[in-house]
């Protein structure tokens, strides 16, 4: 591996062409953040919130998978953790073995993806060292992201949005060779152009999130957000929140920032946000216990984003937190307006009072990660630095565990990311102009 890297390095400062990526010998193994079959029960009886990911989760070195057609090795420089790393290091809602067997049983060439171990991750940044048969718009030595959308397209279904495809796939959660490596396995419809003006961990952090959450707001398949919306936002300076916030404020929308102290509402202004709630400060309280919700307290809820946006309703209600918030989400939705959700990582099994969705005509519309134009785009958005990473910290590949516990226990601020390959962070600049142009903004989204 020293060898990849001392080429990516080298392509940095011009010294290594494509050529030079394309000669390079490739290994038989490498490192990556796994998970064990045989450890899928490992956990059992043991609260949600006392697993441990640093258990769970392996580095070790894998054996490389063949090369198909479509596809592409990357040399990950960077990474970064998202919540369904933590699903799958405490096993739930299920293993993601089940995930995937079934994916083995499509094709031989899916079959590679059913393995005693599992190579998570959802994000990367990095340089492109192969591509198997196919694959014209992308040669060895390019830089690159990648979004986390597998599909296989045989199907008429996915072809107005192919996150209706049916055999649509989360890459490093519901496939194998996943990002938190230092070699990745990736369709190669799921690259795009890194960032130039970015380092590398500040590439990798934005993928998932900043996907989800253009097409949970943004898009015409999700909130369809337009300018003067009133916005509420769960964990507004969290990972998706994060973004979310960004995409209210840049599409002229308001956005009304829900946090969970004063620490997150800091963080929140310093993106721009005004209304902001602090949870803790309004002690709110949306359950009783834990079987009966307090309709008194959305109530209150709605009451204290009234004072804010002048007596007026919320339009969009971007919903993740699910079952601790959706009761009250539903409740101070304007008449017509919309609920998008995901990710519910407080609890899938959400209760609401229908009666304020039937007779005021609102609407729930469901969102799962973006299709190939949604990532596209919000990818040229960070490109073109009118979106920004929200990073805040980040981890070497071997501390990965504590960096999963930390996102599973909510003790950071925006996204957490993991160095692969990259020796230190700071690296993988290309446009040092556009970046001095965009680095108070980088920072300040960095929570600098």
């Amino acid at each position: 591996m020293q060898q990849i890297l001392d080429t990516i390095l080298a392509g940095q400062t011009g010294e290594a062409t494509s050529a030079d990526f394309a000669s390079l010998p490739l290994p038989e193994s490498y490192r990556a953040v796994t998970v064990h079959k045989d450890e899928v029960d490992m956990f059992e009886g043991i609260a949600s919130r006392d697993k441990d990911p640093r258990k769970s989760l392996h580095v070790e070195d894998v054996a490389l998978p063949e090369l198909g057609p479509g596809e592409a090795y990357v040399a990950v420089m960077a990474s970064a953790i998202n919540y369904n790393t933590v699903w799958t290091s405490i096993f739930e809602p299920v293993s993601t073995f089940g995930f995937l067997e079934r994916y083995g049983r499509l094709s031989p060439l899916a079959k590679r993806h059913d393995l005693p171990y599992h190579v998570v991750g959802s994000d990367l940044a990095g340089v492109v060292l192969r591509t198997g048969p196919g694959v014209h718009s992308w040669q060895p030595g390019a830089e690159v992201v990648a979004h986390c959308l597998s599909v296989e397209l045989e199907r008429p279904d996915g072809h107005d949005d192919t996150m209706l495809d049916p055999e649509q796939r989360i890459w490093g959660f519901e496939t194998n060779f996943g990002g938190l490596a230092h070699i990745a396995l990736v369709k190669a419809n799921q690259l795009m152009p890194k960032p130039a003006h970015l380092t590398w961990e500040e590439a990798a952090s934005p993928g998932l999130v900043n996907c989800t959450a253009y097409r949970q707001l943004v898009s015409k398949n999700g909130g369809a957000m337009k300018q003067g919306d009133n916005v509420l936002i769960w964990g507004a300076s969290g990972g998706l929140g994060g973004f979310a916030t960004q995409y209210a404020l840049n599409g002229g929308a308001n956005p009304i920032c829900v946090v969970s102290n004063e620490e997150k509402a800091a963080i929140a202004r310093s993106m721009g946000a005004e209304m902001i709630i602090n949870r803790s400060e309004a002690g709110l309280k949306f359950w009783k216990d834990e079987h009966t919700q307090d309709p008194k307290e959305w109530k209150r809820f709605g009451g204290l984003i009234r004072d804010l946006t002048g007596g007026e309703d919320i339009d969009i209600v971007f919903e993740h937190p699910g079952r601790e918030t959706f009761g009250a989400s539903v409740y101070v939705t304007r008449k017509g307006g919309t609920i998008t959700t995901c990710a519910s990582t407080s609890g899938y099994m959400h209760e609401y009072d229908n009666r304020y969705l039937w007779m005021n005509l609102k609407k729930i519309i469901s969102s799962h990660f973006a299709n190939y134009r949604e990532s596209w785009e919000a990818n040229r958005l960070i490109a073109k630095g009118k979106i920004h990473p929200t990073l805040s910290r980040t981890y070497s590949l071997d501390d990965v565990g504590q960096a999963a516990l930390d996102v599973h226990h909510n003790a950071h601020q925006g996204k957490v990311g993991v160095l692969c390959l990259a020796p230190e962070e700071g690296l993988g600049v290309r446009d040092d102009e556009m970046r001095a142009t965009h680095l108070e903004a980088i920072n300040r989204f960095r929570g600098v």
